[in-house]
């Protein structure tokens, strides 16, 4: 959830008078608060590609793109569908690292998930490994005394991206009193990125949290990262060097009052102290939904099963941050070309789909050579962002008119039996599923994967990463998944025939017709009301 949709919440919340009133005063308190000045940022790189390859990982990455019949200028890939096999390749390519260890993330939260991360960096970082860890500080509320202590160990450095300017306080308090520089605050690093020895990188939509990876109660995110070795890892790597020496990276201890900038030794033991609890990380042992068995049991094999293409590095300039217009980020560009360029169809998932005119325009342009398109998104019932559906929702007739075929996630996507290993589950527990995978397949060859959703936030405000694909093994793996997993547990919208504007959701029921409904599934009158209000007083590009 961004800054925006935060106060949007508190000040829906209160009438237009007290909210003025308290915003004001929030301003007035907090006119002097302000960033450090005269930071001091060490300058580091990725390892040169010729180190990379020495390392035991640049030679299991060697392997794994020889045995899949190697063309040196092409990369190799891996789908990583299910949250307990993606959070375990993380975790074996950790321990396995001997160079470097390059993380780039929204969020690491301080739950069970996030601190075994954090753990697993400070081990490797004991063997010599360099661990450099970039985390956007909108979430990073409470967490200084955390980071701070993980980089008060040696060969561990951890920056906080477009900080706010007050430190104490709980997250809403934060974002009032940090409201006088809300033009820059607003604007934050949704990039997901982790790179080992630069000779293995994953991408893709997850941040380190317990719902991310199939490990919280009530509700999990549905997701998709790609594990990729070959050149381009470099590529990725030069990404993350672009952000690390941005002028909107702070060392965390720049940021940090406390005991963790005045004793760093006592830092870390309180660091230690905290992580010291967590639970071991078991191996699994279980395939995911494509069949592959385990990364970490695939690296000590030394060959990793991967797909070979080409592919595409998107990635918007952390100077996005400090932009001003309202132009399109590289990387929204690159995916309305892309929907542009198709011959024949486009498959889209993203969690929040607001295409604005842009891309209206974009899918238009399409369909007028007879692509056929489809939408996989969360519907009201199972999103995290009910104002970001409705922006979404008055796009739906426009699409639907074009001859786009719209699917909205049902309730119970995340319900599954113990043997049930499909796309975003680890078959371990029941719960509800909200889609967060961002993915787009054009002509069933090319596969957008990456941090970006399709809404104007990501578009103008955002600063995202992620690859374009070319393989045709890629592209089917994730039809397969969205069609065979996702598709069947989605509602189907569509005009109700006879009718011009008349919605329906056509509800598939196992071996029995379909259910039909005629209103907005899980829709509350109280909840319709304040989204009608807050539609059309918030604008798209601050969804």
């Amino acid at each position: 959830m961004t800054i925006a949709r935060r106060v949007r919440q508190w000040m829906a919340s209160t009438l237009a008078g007290r909210a003025a009133a308290s915003v004001a005063i929030a301003i007035a308190m907090t006119g002097c608060a302000g960033l450090p000045s005269q930071v001091q940022r060490p300058v580091s790189e990725a390892v040169a590609p010729q180190v990379a390859a020495a390392t035991t990982l640049g030679r299991i990455a060697d392997a794994s793109r020889a045995e899949s019949g190697r063309d040196e200028t092409a990369s190799g890939f891996r789908l990583l569908p299910s949250g307990e096999q993606a959070f375990d390749a993380r975790i074996a390519l950790v321990r396995r690292a001997e160079a470097t260890i390059d993380v780039q993330y929204y969020l690491i939260a301080s739950d069970t998930t996030g601190l075994q991360f954090l753990r697993e960096l400070r081990d490797a970082a004991a063997r010599g490994v360099r661990v450099r860890l970039l985390v956007d500080d909108l979430y990073a509320v409470g967490q200084d005394e955390l980071f701070a202590g993980l980089a008060a160990h040696p060969n561990v450095e951890v920056r906080l991206f477009n900080p706010l300017p007050v430190r104490e306080g709980s997250f809403a308090s934060r974002i009032v009193f940090s409201l006088h520089d809300f033009g820059r605050i607003n604007r934050r690093m949704h990039n997901k990125l982790f790179v080992v020895d630069n000779s293995f990188a994953i991408a893709g939509g997850r941040n380190i949290a317990d719902e991310y990876f199939d490990r919280a109660e009530p509700a999990n995110f549905i997701d998709m990262d790609v594990l990729a070795s070959g050149p381009v890892v470099h590529e990725l790597s030069a990404v993350f060097d672009s952000y690390w020496r941005s002028e909107h990276a702070f060392p965390v201890q720049s940021l940090t009052s406390g005991q963790a900038a005045r004793e760093p030794q006592g830092a870390r033991r309180e660091f230690d102290e905290t992580v010291a609890d967590v639970a071991t990380i078991e191996p699994v042992t279980t395939t995911d939904a494509l069949g592959q068995s385990a990364v970490a049991a695939q690296l000590a094999a030394g060959r990793v099963e991967q797909h070979p293409g080409q592919v595409r590095v998107l990635a918007d300039a952390p100077s996005k941050i400090a932009s001003h217009d309202d132009a399109d980020g590289e990387v929204m560009q690159a995916h309305l070309e892309l929907i542009r360029s198709a011959q024949s169809d486009v498959l889209i998932a993203s969690p929040y789909f607001v295409p604005g005119e842009r891309g209206l325009t974009a899918i238009r342009q399409a369909m007028a050579r007879d692509v056929r398109l489809s939408v996989m998104t969360n519907s009201l019932a199972t999103t995290d962002e009910p104002l970001v559906h409705q922006g979404y929702a008055k796009y739906r007739y426009a699409l639907l008119r074009m001859g786009a075929s719209l699917y909205e996630l049902m309730p119970g996507a995340g319900e599954r039996r113990s043997d049930d290993s499909s796309f975003g589950s680890s078959g371990s527990r029941a719960s509800l599923g909200r889609l967060h995978a961002k993915l787009a397949v054009v002509d069933e060859q090319r596969v957008a994967i990456g941090s970006m959703n399709m809404d104007r936030r990501s578009a103008h405000s955002n600063t995202e990463v992620g690859l374009v694909i070319t393989s045709t093994e890629i592209a089917e793996q994730v039809i397969t998944l969205l069609r065979r997993d996702r598709l069947p547990k989605s509602y189907r919208v569509r005009i109700a025939a006879g009718t011009s504007q008349q919605l329906e959701w056509a509800a598939p029921q196992e071996g029995q017709s379909e259910r039909v409904l005629n209103a907005e599934p899980a829709a509350r009158v109280g909840q319709s009301v304040r989204l009608w209000l807050g539609a059309r007083v918030i604008g798209e590009e601050m969804l």
